[in-house]
Formats: structure tokens, C-alpha cells, sequence
């Protein structure tokens, strides 16, 4: 007797994702797909359990697979999943037909998820039935179900294997899971355990609208916001789990397969702009209610602190006169926020060319020694090739062709570098090496509005707080030979770099000051939460290049 189903190796790559293509034979056991271009046939009395080729002598884990040895069953035993499995699943609301579909396997006594990439398996994923969880070492990190979204338009995200299958029970191919699960927020590995959205980039790049289905819990909102910024807040949407139900296994589980499917068809955008009611922000409203608006991270220098914090989601305009140190100063703002809240950056900094200078100088401030063996004192080689991979972790240099240095050009390299490596701070330093070519009939001042808009709305929709350095226009010294503290309503051009802005900061030293003291001037705060217009001292150590406070 023959019975008909669909083909777990090619059905969901195909238009025509339920035809049944796939024909087996129940007193033979054999079976083969009726795809002319699919080559999957076996035999059910000869499935043998998941196995993975390791190289042994690389000792490493090889993503190689024989397909024909894989059937709709995959089990250890006559091809077979031990009843304790099967009653494991079923409990779950999770049928056979699903579970060999996605070819879920048993081995070493846990459950065995495949992780497929263009058909080849790249990783596994166990889970002993007392959850109990570990990967294969070395393997390449992506999404569960990555092979489910080729062609669609539409993906799923979820945060687990269990609830993938759970939404395949009420209809949803299309579906993701992210490896982990929602990663514990404010640790130092947070950023990093997101290397899966960037291996599947490519597989990503297609799809037109993201359904975030992870856990209604607090980890799994901060799996939400973090995937919203990096895949793009415009085409994410969210979805509420019924009441009592924390994601989507609960909700099949405690409702129906038809509940489950309804919650997703009623998923909503994410706000990006436009018009909205108070209940849209009611959650934020309640929050803000009991805690206030939090400040920013701190610059690592106490005194500053007391003016100027860094938030995500803002635009700081920093100037100065020439050759008073702005660049050193952002410079080692941003090794003090990599190095205390693990954030990583995207520079672009044409005046820091070549790019190994700029990354000397990184170095440099980050191990509090000069770099070179030029310079007495100076760090080991083997310092230096210490502190050189948290550099390479932490900072990304945008060093595009001379014909694409418009501003343009630089947010859209940051928008990779947001969701490649999931940067939380930009530098444009300066603002003159960028291209301002403009059409004509648009005035300077038109121009660079709408340039500092986009800017300000890269920052705000992707969470990234952004620097720009600009220098002033030409100033008179005064009769002692000093020149005035410059604001950036003294930047060539616009006022515009005052008025949106939403902190300004000018860097300030007294040339003829021996103890090399810096002065920051915090200018403008737009949210009181941040800081406040303010002075503080600063000294710079010439040896180091790092900032230390000055207590008065």
C-alpha cells in the first residue's frame, strides 16, 4: 500500500510547498520523492539515527551529510523515535508528521535538532527531556529552520526549536529559531551572541517582513528589541500571546493549533512613525510612571559624568579649535564605553588614515601605554597583539571610495555594521571629508538640515548613538593670544548643528597651559536625564593618550 506526503528535502523550497510529491510504500518500507529534481529515497526498515561526519583528525565538526541516509522517522531504533521522545512531544502538541519533516533525531540520550544551511547540515542542537541543552563545538551558529525561508518574503522568529514546530502544527513553514534562545541582558557576551544574524545575512536578505514571535517574558522583549534593530524596525512586526500563554508551544498547548495560527495573523507592526494612541506606549507609560527616564552610560571620567551621559538613540555634535584635541577626546570616550559596557562602533575617520593608525591609537588607549617600539616605554609585542583582538571585536572602520563618502553612502555601511555586529555607536569625524555635493536650487543651510536629519533618524531608529565632529569656522584670538570657546553655532554653515543636535560639546585646552588640562564645555542636553550644560577639567597624558579627571 502506497501512502502519500509531503517531501521533508525539497517540498518547502517549492511553490507548491504542500503537494504531496512524496510516496511510500507501507509493507516495503521504501520511499522516494516524485520530484524531478529531488533525489530523496530510502527505506524505512534500514533508517539509521542522525549522524554528523566528524573530522577527527581536525577536530573540528564537518557539515557534510548524506542526504539518502536521512528518512521521515530518524530514529535510533528500525528508524523510530523512543516512545518516552514521541510521549515527550505529544505532550507538547508536536505530531510525528512534523517531527519528520523537520528530521528530528535522538542520540546519546537527547533529542537531536539538525540545523540545516542550503541542505547540508551545519550544526546540531541537544536537549535532554530534564532540558538540558549543548551544541556541537565550532560549529557555525544560525538560525533553526534556515532552509524554510528560501523563496518566502515572510519569516517567523521564534525562540525555540519546540516553539518552531508548534507553529509548523498550525500552518507555518516559514520559521525561525534563534540557536540560544534570548541571551541574559547586560553581560559582557551579550553583543556577541547574536553571530547568527550575520551568517545568515544573505539568507535574510529577501524577506520583506519579520513576525518576532519570541518568549512574552523580560528576555525575550529584549530579544525582540535587539533583532527589531538589527534586521530593520520598518519591516518587523509583533505578536500578543493569549493570556497565561508565555510563546507559541503554550499557546498551541493550553488553545488550539486555530488560536495559534490567529495569533500570528494578528501580529502588528512596530511603530516607526506616524500616528498613535497612549495605549500604544502604555507598557513605557507605567514604566516611566515607577523608574523615570534613565540616564546614559557613563564617559568614564566622574566629573563629566555630572554633565554628559551616553545614550543610545542620540546625536552628539562635537567641536573645537583645531589641533585641541577632539578627535583624542571621542576617541577615548569610546574605548571607555567598549571596554565598561562592551559596546562596539563604526568610525569613519578619514583624518586618522591609514586605518592602522587609528587602530594604533585605539590600542594605545585601551592598554594605557605608548604603541611602537620608537617611544620609551612603550608596550611589548605581545601586549600589543593582546589588546589587537578586543580592537577587532569592538570597532569598525567605514573607509569607503572617494565616490561614496556622501552621508548617504556612511548610513548605509552603518546599517550593515548595526546588523553584522550589532554597533551601538557611530563616529563621523569630521564633518568636511565628507562629499557635500548638492543639486542646485538647494541652499548650504538646506542642506545640511536635511543631512543632520538623517543622521539623527539613523541614530533614533537603529538605537546607535552617533558623534559628529565639526570644526568651527575661523576665530580671532583675543589680546592674551587665546582664542574664544567656540559653540556649534560657530560651525560653518548652519545653526542647524545647534538646533539638532541632541547634546553639543566643545573640546577646549589653553595652549600655553603646562599641565596640559583640557576643558570640556557641555553646551546643549536636550533631555535633562542626560546631563546638563557644564565644565569639566580634563588632563591629557601625552604617554598613554587617555584622559584622567581633574579634582578640584
Amino acid at each position: 500500500m502506497q501512502k502519500y506526503s509531503t517531501c521533508p528535502k525539497c517540498s518547502h523550497t517549492r511553490k507548491k510547498s504542500k503537494d504531496k510529491c512524496l510516496s511510500t510504500n507501507t509493507e516495503t518500507g521504501g520511499f522516494f520523492c516524485h520530484h524531478p529534481h529531488c533525489d530523496y529515497k530510502g527505506n524505512l526498515n534500514t533508517a539509521e539515527t542522525f549522524v554528523a561526519k566528524r573530522k577527527k583528525d581536525l577536530g573540528g565538526f564537518s557539515n557534510t551529510y548524506d542526504l539518502d541516509r536521512v528518512t521521515t522517522s530518524l530514529g535510533p531504533l528500525n528508524g523510530e523515535l523512543p516512545k518516552k521522545v514521541l510521549e515527550f512531544f505529544n505532550a507538547r502538541g508536536i505530531t510525528q508528521k512534523v517531527l519528520a519533516r523537520n528530521q528530528v533525531g535522538f542520540e546519546n540520550n537527547a533529542i537531536a535538532f539538525p540545523f540545516f544551511k542550503n541542505g547540508e547540515i551545519v550544526n546540531f542542537k541537544y536537549r535532554t527531556l530534564d532540558k538540558q541543552f549543548r551544541q556541537e563545538s565550532g560549529a557555525e551558529k544560525i538560525f533553526y529552520g534556515l532552509d524554510d525561508i528560501q523563496g518566502q518574503d515572510t519569516a517567523i522568529i521564534v525562540e525555540g526549536e519546540i516553539d518552531k514546530l508548534a507553529l509548523e502544527e498550525a500552518g507555518f513553514l516559514n520559521v525561525l529559531s534563534v540557536p540560544d534562545g534570548a541571551p541574559a541582558p547586560n553581560t559582557k557576551s551579550y553583543e556577541s551572541k547574536f553571530s547568527y544574524v550575520e551568517n545568515c545575512e544573505k539568507e535574510l536578505t529577501g524577506i520583506k517582513k519579520i513576525v518576532l514571535a519570541v518568549d512574552n517574558d523580560g528576555p525575550g522583549q529584549k530579544l525582540e528589541s535587539e533583532l527589531s534593530r538589527r534586521l530593520g524596525p520598518e519591516k518587523c512586526w509583533t505578536v500578543n500571546w493569549p493570556d497565561g500563554c508565555k510563546d507559541a508551544n503554550d499557546t498551541l498547548v493550553k488553545h488550539s493549533s486555530a488560536e495559534l495560527a490567529k495569533v500570528i495573523g494578528d501580529a502588528q507592526s512596530i511603530p516607526i512613525s506616524g500616528l498613535f494612541t497612549a495605549d500604544d506606549f502604555f507598557d513605557d507609560l507605567v514604566t516611566l510612571y515607577e523608574d523615570g527616564n534613565k540616564g546614559g552610560e557613563s564617559t568614564g571620567w566622574l566629573t563629566l559624568d555630572k554633565y554628559y551621559t551616553i545614550k543610545p538613540g542620540q546625536m552628539s555634535i562635537v567641536t573645537g579649535i583645531p589641533s585641541h584635541g577632539k578627535s583624542e577626546f571621542v576617541d577615548a570616550l569610546i574605548v571607555n564605553l567598549a571596554r565598561e559596557n562592551d559596546w562596539r562602533f563604526a568610525l569613519f575617520s578619514p583624518e586618522n588614515h591609514p586605518v592602522s593608525t587609528h587602530i594604533a591609537k585605539l590600542i594605545q588607549k585601551y592598554a594605557g601605554r605608548p604603541f611602537g617600539k620608537q617611544y620609551r616605554g612603550h608596550m611589548s609585542r605581545s601586549e600589543m597583539l593582546q589588546v589587537e583582538p578586543w580592537v577587532n571585536e569592538h570597532f569598525y572602520f567605514i573607509a569607503p571610495p572617494d565616490d561614496e563618502l556622501t552621508v548617504d553612502h556612511i548610513t548605509s555601511k552603518a546599517r550593515v555594521a548595526v546588523m553584522r555586529y550589532g554597533i551601538k555607536g557611530m563616529v563621523l569625524d569630521p564633518w568636511n571629508e565628507i562629499d557635500h555635493s548638492r543639486s542646485s536650487g538647494k541652499t548650504e543651510t538646506e542642506y545640511i538640515s536635511e543631512c543632520l536629519t538623517k543622521i539623527r533618524r539613523f541614530a533614533r531608529a537603529y538605537g546607535v548613538h552617533v558623534w559628529l565632529v565639526a570644526h568651527p569656522t575661523k576665530l580671532t584670538k583675543d589680546k592674551n593670544g587665546k582664542y574664544p570657546i567656540p559653540t556649534p553655532y560657530d560651525i560653518a554653515g548652519s545653526a542647524h548643528f545647534r538646533n539638532k543636535a541632541d547634546n553639543g560639546v566643545c573640546v577646549w585646552r589653553d595652549v600655553l597651559d603646562e599641565a596640559k588640562s583640557v576643558e570640556i564645555h557641555v553646551q546643549k542636553v536636550r533631555f535633562r536625564e542626560v546631563g546638563k550644560p557644564g565644565l569639566s577639567k580634563l588632563k591629557y597624558d601625552l604617554f598613554s593618550g587617555r584622559y584622567e579627571d581633574v579634582l578640584v
